[in-house]
């Protein structure tokens, strides 16, 4: 659908992505009704931004007479497709999308699509910058997204000569029927399974992103993780991988040889650049840089372009940010971890002894294998927040009630900076990597980080 002049459209969902879904499709000549269970005194600012558009509102719940007259849905990411109100639609077979499907349908410019468990904003932040090092004087790069501003805001300014840099969660996936011309899959792991329920349904998401490309198309698949390389059978375009290792006979990518990060064509290992030129921290942040030279090559960017854009990116705000070295003691800033996963990746990248802050809410995730590294690096433990409980239970009975670190629990994420302000000694960490959602207590995690921030910031 791409003429919503004169159309009736149910947008559910009032935050970052329904309401530029809104302004869109409100200034494009659609009638707009836009909702919210949430109650009305929660978007008092935000509404004022339609007040010369066709917009009506019903908050604090989706009562089903929404539908009446509607010719299209666009849903939220954050948005369950099992709430009753989507479910009565389908029923009655009215067309679902969203905003991410609305610039898909649109957008005249060259498109990399980035999805996976994690890495998701660091990869795209480095194709970005790999692109902007590569790009013609008349080209222009858009990144966004899952990230920034939604991409559907600015599609009318793009021309085809561009490249859209693209984050998408599997939360827009799940009604994609668009895919992007060169498609990153990094990893997928168990995440967002309070949403998807099965490992089977969050996969079939991630898939979409690959579903609907042609054959001159490129599925970017990691090598070495199973949930990516297993899409192998979703691909109907070409495939590039990437990895640590070189790729085995038949396949093309990136990989690490001789302190080096290296492409093989099929025939050829061609250097890239030293490791030395990534710049974050981490091993899986060089699994990330992997994968956006990957990409990039599948772009037809050139090696220094590579180059370029990968040693630019020295840090990106609450990703294992470095944010403070006071009295000896390094405080580091990853709220953006909100599955056990990440906590581990940062325990990789972080050495030495150290404090971990862990809490939020759970996603239904395992957390065994953080329980196992944690028994390993015996770090002093802070819980907080709505999955304390759970967490320090977990930990706990895997240690058979006889820990040999510490295990502190407090009521929120400003009780757990001063408690660890205090048991922190100089020479050692303070990692924030909680492990669970923001949404018990902040609108988003860059919300959170900014006050973890705020509050390390007023240490003396």
């Amino acid at each position: 659908m791409t003429n919503w002049h004169g159309k009736t459209i149910l947008v559910v969902g009032a935050a970052r992505q329904g309401l530029a879904a809104t302004r869109f499709l409100a200034s494009h000549g659609s009638k707009v009704v836009l909702t919210d269970s949430r109650p009305e005194q929660n978007f008092i600012e935000q509404t004022r931004q339609f007040k010369a558009l066709p917009v009506q509102y019903v908050f604090g719940s989706h009562p089903p007479e929404l539908l009446d007259g509607v010719d299209s849905i666009c849903v939220s990411g954050g948005v369950p497709l099992d709430i009753p109100l989507i479910i009565q639609a389908r029923k009655m077979n009215i067309p679902l999308t969203n905003d991410a499907q609305l610039f898909l349908d649109l957008v005249q410019a060259k498109v990399i699509g980035i999805t996976g468990s994690a890495g998701k904003t660091t990869t795209t932040t480095l194709i970005g910058e790999i692109a902007k090092a590569g790009i013609l004087p008349d080209q222009k790069v858009w990144v966004g997204g899952n990230i920034g501003n939604p991409l559907i805001d600015h599609v009318e300014d793009m021309r085809s000569e561009d490249w859209v840099i693209m984050e998408l969660s599997s939360f827009q996936l799940e009604l994609m029927q668009t895919s992007p011309s060169i498609a990153v899959v990094l990893n997928i792991t168990p995440n967002h399974l309070d949403r998807h329920k099965t490992m089977q349904s969050y996969t079939t998401a991630k898939a979409n992103i690959l579903r609907h490309q042609n054959p001159i198309d490129w599925a970017i698949l990691n090598r070495e993780e199973p949930g990516s390389i297993n899409l192998q059978s979703s691909v109907v375009g070409k495939i590039s991988t990437f990895g640590l290792k070189k790729p085995d006979e038949g396949l093309t990518g990136t990989f690490i040889e001789e302190n080096t990060l290296k492409y093989f064509d099929g025939e050829t290992a061609i250097p890239l650049m030293p490791v030395g030129s990534v710049q974050l921290i981490g091993q899986h942040n060089v699994m990330n840089a992997l994968a956006a030279c990957a990409a990039g090559i599948a772009a037809g960017f050139s090696i220094s372009s590579l180059q370029g854009g990968i040693q630019s990116v020295k840090g990106i705000p609450h990703r294992l940010e470095l944010i403070r070295k006071i009295n000896g003691i390094r405080w580091y800033n990853d709220s953006i971890a909100t599955a056990p996963e990440r906590v581990i990746a940062a325990l990789h990248a972080i050495s030495g002894p150290l404090v971990l802050l862990l809490g939020g809410r759970d996603k239904d995730l395992p957390w065994t294998d953080l329980a196992v590294l944690i028994h390993e690096r015996k770090p002093k433990v802070i819980v907080f927040g709505e999955a304390g409980t759970m967490i320090k239970r977990v930990l706990l009975e895997f240690e058979n009630d006889m820990p040999d670190y510490p295990i502190l629990q407090v009521d929120n994420l400003s009780n757990a900076v001063l408690e660890a302000s205090k048991i922190t000694k100089s020479g050692e960490s303070v990692l924030f990597s909680p492990g669970g959602t923001s949404y018990d207590a902040f609108l988003d995690f860059e919300e959170r980080g900014e006050l973890f921030k705020q509050l390390v910031e007023s240490i003396k």
